[in-house]
């Protein structure tokens, strides 16, 4: 992802594009009594963060690595026990002279609704710690323990709460590839998984909404309304915020924050009502404490991550899932 001042020309494809989505609204009737909800599930942190644990044991996962290709397969083994169906959107792209073996992967929940949403996390790491404050270390890959891992790892958890409680609503997740490939300010090679399922959906339906997650699991999280989310998807915003301040009140803050390129918009651009859950203030770190200026350095590690932070976004997505009358 990459932080950078308001690009009027992207808003204004993102603002025209998201008037022609379909509109919805969860409403409840004076006059109708609601049938009673289920118990909404708890979300299991501790599972989440064994979850970075495996992934990060491989290596580094950027795309052409061998740990790359193993995570991969670890994906596709994991949801294949939970989901109604797993594939791969896998497409080809030369980047910087390479030709990238890119691989978005998707899972499906509840095939037989056509009310749908889908959630995204990217799973590749960057290939060059270009901001580690040693030049030596630019070169070298990173572990991505918080960027990439930590927003797959709630997904898959979901995906088992998933296959335990099945939700009110179709949920489509998608294992985004490429994500943080791009070298410094080169937007155009970021986000290329994200960019190739937009303009090629790999579901049938399309959603309702998309939330995004990314940089969601330091010790010291805490999540704002970032622009381009703002602009996209105010009233689910609001929403997963009100949830979120209610339940992890030092998480959700309602401070909007400048625009951030990330896999949610290229969503918004193909018409799609998106959101990106981010731990902004570490994007370029510019955070005041400097145990957390660890983005895009060979920092990015387990120690850093907190089972508080996973709980406090997967359950808020749960309570959004569960708690809502679709």
């Amino acid at each position: 992802m990459w932080l950078f001042s308001i690009a009027l020309s992207i808003l204004a494809v993102a603002l025209l594009s998201s008037c022609h989505t379909q509109s919805y609204r969860a409403t409840i009737h004076e006059d109708t009594v609601a049938p009673p909800r289920s118990p909404i599930p708890s979300f299991n942190a501790a599972h989440a963060y064994g979850l970075i644990e495996r992934q990060v044991a491989f290596g580094p996962r950027f795309p052409n690595s061998p740990g790359h290709d193993s995570c991969r397969l670890f994906f596709l083994e994991y949801l294949q026990r939970y989901a109604d169906t797993v594939f791969e959107q896998s497409f080809v792209q030369e980047v910087y002279g390479k030709k990238l073996s890119l691989t978005n992967i998707a899972a499906v929940f509840r095939s037989d609704l056509s009310q749908r949403v889908l959630l995204c996390a990217h799973w590749d790491t960057r290939p060059y710690a270009d901001e580690d404050p040693d030049p030596a270390n630019h070169s070298k890959p990173i572990l991505g323990a918080n960027d990439g891992a930590s927003g797959v790892a709630i997904l898959l958890e979901l995906a088992r709460l998933f296959a335990q409680h099945p939700p009110p609503v179709g949920v489509d997740l998608l294992l985004l590839d490429g994500e943080d490939y791009g070298r410094a300010s080169d937007i155009e090679h970021f986000c290329l998984g994200s960019r190739y399922a937009a303009q090629h959906y790999p579901f049938p339906i399309r959603p309702l909404w998309v939330v995004v997650v990314d940089l969601v699991g330091d010790r010291d999280a805490w999540f704002p309304w970032e622009e381009y989310s703002w602009q996209s998807a105010r009233e689910l915003l609001k929403a997963l915020w009100n949830i979120g301040k209610r339940r992890f009140p030092s998480s959700f803050r309602e401070e909007l924050v400048p625009p951030i390129f990330d896999d949610h918009v290229p969503f918004i651009q193909a018409g799609m009502r998106a959101l990106v859950i981010i731990d902004a203030e570490l994007v370029g770190n510019r955070s005041p404490n400097p145990r957390r200026r660890y983005w895009h350095t060979l920092r990015d590690t387990p120690e850093n991550i907190s089972q508080e932070s996973l709980l406090a976004v997967g359950q808020t997505l749960v309570e959004w899932i569960y708690g809502t009358t679709w």
